[in-house]
């Protein structure tokens, strides 16, 4: 084996929970340590961990994030009333996502990994499709009301300044439901300038969607905003670039999108990019074999996987049971995350490596090994294996010494 791959600067590790933890250490083990000289600022972010230094573990994390540039996370625990039983917290910690995401007041970008024997249920898909959604207000923050009888709901501005504006939602003349949603400017200028940076660092076109012929305030709102960023910052870098900034309607968006060849970057709100991205993870195949980083809009990056903790296989795994969990979004993170590293430090080696070490991970699946979940999805000839067994796989396909 050769001299390992030195790094410069640190890449932020971020420690999680459950199975993806275990496989997080084997990861490093069998596909990282031999051949890199892994430098990492580390951060445990396991439940514990948060419920002991209350959860101030996180917010350290997402500042180093900020400081390093790049940071690599492992799939987390956002408990519940039944986690704050089982693992005797303090109180019900918010999600470390969210935590992440609004300290870095980031977009999440997540992008289907295509093996070849792994088909895609829409046939003219050749190419990965990246969703990024707006990660805030609307319907998620949105303010709801059972209405009882008749009667008249308003919505009402108060501005500082004591003028008051108002509009009549509905005069009802018997029960039913009124909600009211909000966005910020501020929040949709990162979304924006985000997604233009993301597409320029992917070299792929840009789509953004939204209602605006129905919403004409609301959702007008976001097409000006990511117009006008556009026209005063990006056309000219697009232009050199190669690549298409394109507005169209939500509804003729989906039209064409399962109409398209894929290899492209999809902006949606946050509903619509909530639905829009479980649609691509199930038309492409699973879940467990989607990508997914946040990217703030002064150019960080934090690589993780789609998923979550892998509750089931863990319980197994603690029974001494050997569990065919499937790692390549996990190790996709790592791969991801060395090769933002790389790039940012001229580490050309470092850039190959990642390269090399996702072309060994889609050789091991498509030469028919590949853990439980996949061979239910692939086509062909198929060996079952364990995580373990499957990560000393594609090590052997790694080529290195």
């Amino acid at each position: 084996m050769g001299e390992k791959i030195q790094m410069i600067v640190p890449l932020v590790e971020i420690d999680g929970d459950e199975m993806t933890r275990v496989i997080w250490q084997d990861i490093k083990e069998v596909l990282l340590t031999p051949y890199i000289d892994l430098k990492t600022d580390y951060y445990d972010l396991q439940l514990k961990k948060r419920d002991e230094t209350g959860d101030r573990i996180t917010v350290e994390a997402a500042e180093a994030t900020k400081k390093y540039g790049v940071a690599v996370k492992c799939a987390t625990i956002t408990p519940n009333a039944q986690r704050v039983e089982e693992y005797n917290l303090k109180q019900m910690w918010p999600s470390p996502n969210g935590t992440i995401r609004a300290i870095l007041d980031g977009t999440v970008f997540r992008t289907p990994i295509i093996a070849k024997n792994i088909k895609p249920f829409i046939k003219t898909w050749e190419k990965p499709i990246t969703i990024a959604r707006h990660a805030y207000g609307d319907v998620y923050k949105g303010v709801e009301m059972k209405v009882k009888g008749q009667g008249q709901a308003e919505l009402v501005f108060t501005g500082q300044d004591g003028q008051v504006e108002s509009k009549v939602i509905h005069n009802y003349s018997g029960s039913g439901v009124v909600m009211a949603m909000h966005n910020l400017d501020e929040s949709i200028e990162s979304f924006a300038r985000s997604c233009f940076n993301y597409a320029l660092d992917q070299k792929q076109d840009l789509w953004f969607s939204t209602k605006d012929t129905i919403s004409k305030i609301y959702d007008h709102n976001f097409k000006d905003i990511f117009q006008d960023i556009y026209d005063r910052e990006y056309q000219d870098k697009f232009t050199t670039a190669g690549i298409e900034y394109f507005y169209t309607l939500i509804d003729d968006a989906v039209a064409r999108v399962v109409r398209s060849s894929g290899g492209f970057i999809w902006a949606c709100k946050n509903y619509d990019g909530d639905v829009m991205s479980d649609m691509v993870a199930a038309a492409f195949g699973s879940l467990a074999m989607m990508t997914s980083v946040l990217v703030s809009p002064d150019g960080c990056f934090e690589y993780e996987a789609a998923h979550g903790t892998v509750t089931r296989h863990y319980y197994q795994y603690l029974q001494g049971e050997k569990t065919s969990t499937n790692p390549m979004a996990t190790l996709f993170a790592w791969t991801g995350a060395l090769r933002k590293r790389g790039e940012m430090d001229n580490i050309p080696g470092l850039v190959q490596f990642a390269t090399d070490l996702e072309q060994a991970a889609l050789d091991t699946i498509e030469d028919g090994i590949m853990t439980k979940d996949l061979a239910l999805l692939a086509e062909g000839e198929k060996k079952t294996v364990n995580t373990r067994e499957f990560l000393h796989e594609v090590k052997a396909r790694l080529g290195r010494g």
